[in-house]
């Protein structure tokens, strides 16, 4: 098992220059002018005038990107991201330097080498948000206990695709030796197969949060002796072959504005094929590779390529066994996704087999 990876967290700010203060008397026009000019805000005073300030944002992008579709929301987000970003606020001594300020644990946890530096406001909401996951734990339909997820480690907030692939694990007849699982994430899919009897799983992913992250909520349980893991890419050190291959892909195509950080969400041009001539490799003549995928980035024009069915017509590596699809759930009345898109996604499970 991997050990001693240094986790991903928001970087410290250190600066010596004096910074544009924001409290409940600070003019909002004025204050927006010079976030877009680029320079900082530091929220002082009360926790909630950070609240304040992200809200005006909101209220002043909304106005500037009034359209619905997935492409303005998309505009939308990134100008929202750029502005909020500049907005500062204080940690000294491991705690927020504001009144009303909630306790992030995230704040000891992940900055023992610091005690006093700048964040900005949506990072640190992004810590209390986590904190409160991760110390509370969250309900998944298809697993008999809590996740705890660490920080900075993708979780699922929606479940089709969860329910489509327990549905057929119950019904899954082949050999529960072994299984890979590729991007492990907070363990949801490799939990799912240990509960449905596979006796061990081999588990990796190139974020370091979700190793350390796993390690830690399996301690020394008879769980941490089935599910094996690695930090690396796609199938990081484990070379042996398998009866079964799992990945949750990311499900868009990634573009110029994508963020670093958001390898859970979209994917480039190279990884499905690296991981095909990979998977290959590794599954045993009668395995099976299951992929669990989405019609979202072709019912919303991201692209027009479908990446799995892109690999089955090049016919020279793998054959479709099945593919399953599961309409995904109204969206709440408080979402601001457009409806109109929302109404035709599906989730998909690819079965493949050798050719």
């Amino acid at each position: 098992m991997t050990t001693a990876l240094k986790v991903n967290r928001p970087q410290p700010i250190i600066t010596d220059k004096p910074l544009e203060h924001f409290h409940i008397n600070s003019n909002i026009d004025l204050t927006i002018k010079v976030l877009e000019s680029g320079q900082p805000i530091l929220i002082t005073e009360l926790y909630s005038n950070g609240l304040l300030l992200m809200k005006e944002i909101q209220q002043y992008l909304k106005v500037k990107f009034p359209g619905e579709s997935f492409q303005e929301q998309r505009e939308y987000r990134s100008a929202y991201q750029k502005l909020s970003n500049l907005v500062l606020i204080e940690v000294v001594g491991h705690q927020l330097k504001v009144k009303k300020a909630p306790s992030i644990g995230w704040l000891t946890n992940l900055y023992a080498d610091t005690s006093s530096f700048l964040l900005s406001f949506p990072q640190i909401q992004g810590l209390n948000s986590s904190w409160q996951w991760y110390q509370n734990g969250i309900s998944i339909p298809v697993l008999r206990n809590k996740l705890h997820p660490y920080y900075g480690t993708y979780f699922p907030t929606r479940f089709d695709h969860l329910i489509l692939f327990d549905n057929w694990l119950k019904r899954y007849e082949g050999p529960k030796k072994t299984a890979m699982e590729v991007g492990v994430g907070s363990g949801v899919l490799s939990f799912q197969l240990i509960k449905h009897g596979f006796q061990k799983v081999f588990a990796t992913d190139t974020n370091p949060n979700a190793i350390v992250g796993l390690q830690e909520f399996m301690g020394e349980t008879k769980l941490s002796r089935k599910v094996e893991l690695d930090f690396g890419k796609l199938f990081g050190r484990w070379e042996n072959k398998t009866e079964l291959i799992v990945f949750n892909p990311p499900w868009l195509p990634e573009s110029k504005d994508t963020e670093g950080n958001e390898d859970a969400i979209y994917y480039n041009e190279g990884l499905f094929p690296e991981f095909f001539a990979a998977a290959k490799k590794r599954l045993l003549p009668e395995g099976k590779l299951l992929l669990v995928f989405s019609n979202l980035a072709e019912i919303t024009g991201l692209t027009k390529d479908h990446p799995i069915e892109k690999e089955l017509a090049k016919g020279d590596r793998f054959k479709l066994e099945k593919c399953f699809n599961r309409k995904v759930k109204a969206a709440s009345s408080k979402t601001k996704r457009d409806q109109n898109w929302r109404s035709t996604e599906e989730v998909e499970m690819w079965i493949l087999t050798h050719k």
